[in-house]
């Protein structure tokens, strides 16, 4: 039978016997799936994910370690870590390469410092040259204040913009009402430094003699992702909600996020807080969770090995245990489909020098993702 179509067919096009065999043969197209396999354990609350040149994975614990892995093996410990204050959410969270890390081997930090006024911490942003295992010449580049026993809401996401500025994020640090919508307070910010922690002159609130001048937009509640937008270059940010009312924001200086204000969420108690949800003046997310998926850690996928997912955002959920694959057309969301089920809480999402996508997960290490 299938010669006899050809065999028509041939006088049209001597292509369609080949495609018609082809379509017999192969049948429907199927969908690509991928599954996350272990790829270095030992870590118990994976947070920052960064590749040397040399290709070693660098995994920062948040207990206050740096591990530093050669093809899924570990193979050595950083010294010098700063101490941290590991309370609650706190402890050592994001790692970030200089963009000219070859030639400087400075390494970014985001911790939980216990330096400064009062009793607890708050996240400090600092910088050290890697040499070896050993990080050398340490300078704190940014220490939020005042210090504060709650253990909640430290942020923190480190990531550099095209133009090579230092941008990071700062949770509300538990203190709602008081600190995301006060710009002469930390927390609950998104702050903008120069590599060196000096604040840019364009920075929107430089002329403010009281406000906190790396800040670069706020009213924000606890931001745990953080990645730079490969096509237009903005920095993209996610952030937890309460009960609901998680978000995702591309960020714009000077720019009023909302919390708490405006919220998709309800307290944990069930009572409303918020006083709506959109308003003049404030910025709405681009995408919002309710009920809430605990977002953390995201990737834009640019790798040619995820060819479905090529171009659009992978944001992981430490509530649910999976992957959420925003679709993207332009700056606006079409679509959010979980994937990767069953996989654990996922502190983090990174994409390698390799090209494959890898996870953090807490109390398994770090997983790679891989076609079935």
């Amino acid at each position: 039978m299938i010669s006899l179509i050809a065999r028509h067919l041939q006088s049209r096009s001597a292509l369609a016997p080949w495609v018609l065999l082809c379509m017999f043969i192969s049948g429907p197209a199927v969908a690509v799936t991928y599954q996350a396999t272990p790829h270095a354990t030992g870590i118990s609350i994976p947070w920052g994910m960064v590749w040397l040149p040399d290709g070693d994975l660098l995994v920062s614990d948040r207990k206050g370690e740096i591990l530093r892995f050669r093809d899924g093996l570990l193979i050595g410990r950083i010294n010098g870590v700063p101490t941290v204050h590991a309370n609650g959410q706190g402890g050592l969270m994001d790692l970030e390469l200089h963009p000219d890390f070859v030639t400087n081997g400075q390494l970014y930090l985001s911790l939980s410092s216990p330096a400064g006024e009062g009793d607890g911490s708050n996240t400090a942003i600092v910088r050290a040259r890697l040499a070896g295992n050993n990080l050398t010449g340490l300078q704190v580049l940014y220490k939020a204040s005042p210090n504060t026993p709650r253990g909640q809401h430290y942020g923190s996401r480190i990531e550099f913009d095209r133009d090579g500025y230092l941008f990071f994020s700062i949770g509300d640090r538990g203190a709602r009402d008081e600190n995301p919508q006060d710009v002469t307070r930390d927390g609950g910010k998104v702050y903008r430094l120069h590599d060196d922690g000096r604040v840019p002159v364009d920075n929107p609130l430089v002329s403010r003699p009281d406000a906190k001048t790396a800040v670069y937009s706020w009213g924000h509640r606890n931001p745990q992702g953080m990645a730079m937008n490969p096509v237009t270059g903005r920095i993209w940010v996610h952030e937890h909600g309460p009960r609901g009312g998680d978000e995702v924001n591309i960020i714009a200086p000077g720019t009023n996020y909302g919390w708490p204000i405006l919220s998709y969420g309800i307290n944990y108690s069930g009572s409303e807080f918020a006083e709506g949800t959109e308003r003049e003046g404030f910025e709405s997310p681009i995408h919002y969770w309710v009920p809430s998926i605990a977002p953390s850690g995201m990737a834009f996928v640019t790798s040619d090995r995820y060819p479905d997912w090529r171009g659009h955002l992978l944001v992981g959920s430490l509530k649910f245990g999976y992957c959420v694959l925003l679709r993207l057309e332009g700056d606006a969301v079409v679509s959010a489909e979980p994937v990767l089920e069953g996989v654990g809480r996922v502190r983090n999402v990174r994409q390698g020098p390799d090209g494959y996508l890898y996870l953090g997960v807490e109390g398994q290490g770090i997983m790679r993702v891989e076609a079935n």
